[in-house]
C-alpha cells in the first residue's frame, strides 16, 4: 500500500498538468455556455475527494469536535479559535447568493440542478480541507503575534523549497494582485449594492424614502463595517462569531418552516429533482444542463478552489495544520450542503408548484415570494437576512484583500489603513454605481486566482494526505 501511495505521489505534478489540459480541451465538448472555471473546480473537487479517501465523510465528526473546543490549545500560535476561524470563513461565503442564486440555478438548469448542487457541495469539502491545511502550514507568524497566510504564501513556499524562489514570488504576487482587485467586486460593491436594494424592497421600492439617499445609506453601512475591520482579524472574528450563527440560524429555521408548510409537495419535489438530474428536461437542456448549473452555483457559493477562505483559517490557534483542514470541511457543508439545499427545497416545494417561478420574478425575489406565500410578513425576514449576509461577507473579504495587499507591499500601519479606506470608499459607492462591468471584471479576477491555486493544491496533495492521515492516527 505504501509503495502504491509513493508511486501515486511521484506522478502528482504530471497529473496536475494532465488535468489542466483536460479542462482546457474539454470546454469545447460541453459548449461555450460552460464557464471554464466551473469545470476546473469540479474536476479538482472530484479528484481530491477520491485521492483523500473520502475525508469529507471520515473527518466530519472530528471537525465538529474541533469547533466545539475539544482540542483547544490556548498556548498555540495564532489569533483566533477554531470556531471563530470557521465563522469568519463562512461569513465570506454565505451571502446573498445563498438566498437568490439557487432560484437562478433552478430556473436555468431545471429542478435537477438542486441534486448536482448538493453533490458539488459534498465534493468541494475535500478541496477546502487541502486549502486550509496548507494555509496553516505555510503561514507566517509575526513578532507581535499576528498571522499572515493564504495561497500566496503556500504557492510561494512550494517553489522556494525547490530552489525557485523567484517563480514562487511571481506566482504568489499574481494571486495576491488578482485577489486585491477581485475583492472590490464580489466582496465589496456587490454586497453593499444588494443590501441597499433589499432595503428598498421592504421600504416601498422606488417610492421609498431611501430612493434618493443611496450614497448616504452606503456611507452609513461602510462606517459600520469600518468600525469592525479596523480591529483586524480578532475583531472581525469576534463579530462573525455572533452574526454567522444568528443569521444562518434564522434563515435555516425559516426554510424549514416554509418547507413544512408545503410538506405535501416534498415527494414530488424530490422526484422531480432526481429525474431532472439524470433524465431529459426540455426546460434545462437535459441532465447536462442541470449538472452545469448545480455545480456552478455550489462552487461559486462555497469558493472551494479559490483559496480565499484559507486566509481566515490561517489565523487559528493550533500546532497542527491538519486540525484546521478538518474544520475547513464544515464550510462547504454548512454553506452548500445545508443552506443551499434548504433554499432549493423552498423553491421546489413552494415557488414552482404555486407558479412563483418565472415571469417578472427572478433570483432573490423568487425566494422572497416563496416565503411570502405562506407568511406574508416573511419578505422582511428575507431582506433582513440578506443585509446581514452582505455585511458579514464584506467583513471577511476586507480581511482577504488586506492580507493580499500586505503580501504585495509589506506590512505597516499606514499601508493597512490606506487599503481599508479604499475598501470602505468603494463599499459606499457600491450603492450608487452600475455594477455589471465591475462584476464582469471581478469574475475574471476570481478565475485568475482559481487557476494557480488549484494547480498548487494538486502539487501539495501528497503532503496534505500524509499530514491528515498522521493527525488522524494521533487523535484516534
Amino acid at each position: 500500500m505504501d509503495t502504491l501511495a509513493a508511486s501515486i505521489d511521484a506522478f502528482m505534478a504530471p497529473l496536475a498538468s494532465a488535468l489542466s489540459a483536460f479542462v482546457f480541451f474539454a470546454v469545447p465538448l460541453f459548449g461555450e455556455q460552460v464557464p471554464l472555471v466551473v469545470i476546473w473546480l469540479a474536476v479538482g473537487a472530484l479528484f481530491f475527494t477520491v485521492y483523500l479517501r473520502f475525508i469529507n465523510v471520515r473527518g466530519l465528526w472530528l471537525a465538529f469536535r474541533h469547533v466545539r473546543g475539544d482540542f483547544k490549545d490556548p498556548s498555540a500560535e495564532g489569533e483566533i479559535s477554531h470556531f471563530r476561524a470557521l465563522a469568519t470563513a463562512i461569513s465570506g461565503t454565505v451571502g446573498v447568493g445563498n438566498i437568490g442564486g439557487v432560484a437562478v440555478a433552478i430556473s436555468l438548469g431545471g429542478p435537477g440542478a438542486a441534486v448536482w448542487l448538493f453533490v458539488a457541495g459534498f465534493l468541494s469539502m475535500s478541496t477546502k480541507l487541502i486549502e486550509c491545511t496548507l494555509g496553516v502550514k505555510y503561514r507566517r507568524v509575526h513578532e507581535d503575534g499576528t498571522v499572515s497566510g493564504g495561497p500566496m504564501y503556500y504557492l510561494d513556499a512550494y517553489f522556494s523549497e525547490r530552489s525557485w524562489p523567484r517563480a514562487g514570488r511571481v506566482l504568489g504576487s499574481i494571486y495576491a494582485l488578482a485577489l486585491v482587485i477581485g475583492c472590490f467586486g464580489v466582496g465589496n460593491m456587490f454586497q453593499s449594492n444588494q443590501a441597499y436594494q433589499q432595503m428598498l424592497v421592504i421600504t416601498g421600492g422606488q417610492s421609498s424614502f431611501l430612493a434618493d439617499y443611496s450614497l448616504l445609506f452606503g456611507i452609513g453601512l461602510a462606517t459600520i463595517v469600518g468600525l469592525v475591520i479596523i480591529g483586524g482579524i480578532t475583531s472581525i472574528a469576534r463579530v462573525a462569531a455572533y452574526i454567522v450563527p444568528f443569521m444562518a440560524g434564522i434563515y435555516i429555521v425559516g426554510c424549514l418552516i416554509i418547507i413544512s408548510m408545503s410538506w405535501q409537495n416534498i415527494p414530488l419535489a424530490i422526484g422531480t429533482a432526481v429525474s431532472g438530474a439524470f433524465g431529459t428536461d426540455a426546460m434545462a437542456g437535459g441532465a447536462l444542463g442541470a449538472m452545469i448549473m448545480g455545480f456552478q452555483r455550489a462552487l461559486f457559493s462555497n469558493e472551494a478552489g479559490l483559496g480565499s477562505a484559507s486566509i481566515a483559517h490561517s489565523a487559528v490557534k493550533t500546532r497542527e495544520p491538519a486540525s484546521e483542514g478538518l474544520v475547513g470541511l464544515l464550510e462547504p457543508f454548512i454553506d452548500t450542503v445545508v443552506v443551499l439545499t434548504l433554499s432549493s427545497l423552498v423553491i421546489l416545494t413552494t415557488a414552482i408548484p404555486n407558479g412563483l417561478m418565472g415571469g417578472e420574478l427572478s433570483g432573490i425575489e423568487v425566494t422572497s415570494a416563496a416565503f411570502g406565500f405562506h407568511l406574508p410578513w416573511s419578505p422582511y425576514l428575507i431582506a433582513f437576512a440578506a443585509i446581514l449576509f452582505a455585511f458579514s461577507t464584506a467583513l471577511a473579504w476586507s480581511y482577504y484583500g488586506l492580507q493580499a495587499w500586505n503580501y504585495l507591499v509589506g506590512i505597516g500601519r499606514w499601508r493597512t489603513l490606506s487599503f481599508q479606506l479604499v475598501f470602505l470608499t468603494f463599499f459606499a459607492l457600491g450603492c450608487v454605481l452600475e455594477l455589471r462591468a465591475v462584476l464582469d471584471f471581478s469574475d475574471a479576477m476570481i478565475f485568475l486566482i482559481a487557476l494557480p491555486n488549484l494547480i498548487g493544491l494538486y502539487l501539495f496533495a501528497p503532503l496534505v494526505r500524509r499530514e491528515v492521515e498522521t493527525y488522524l492516527r494521533e487523535v484516534s
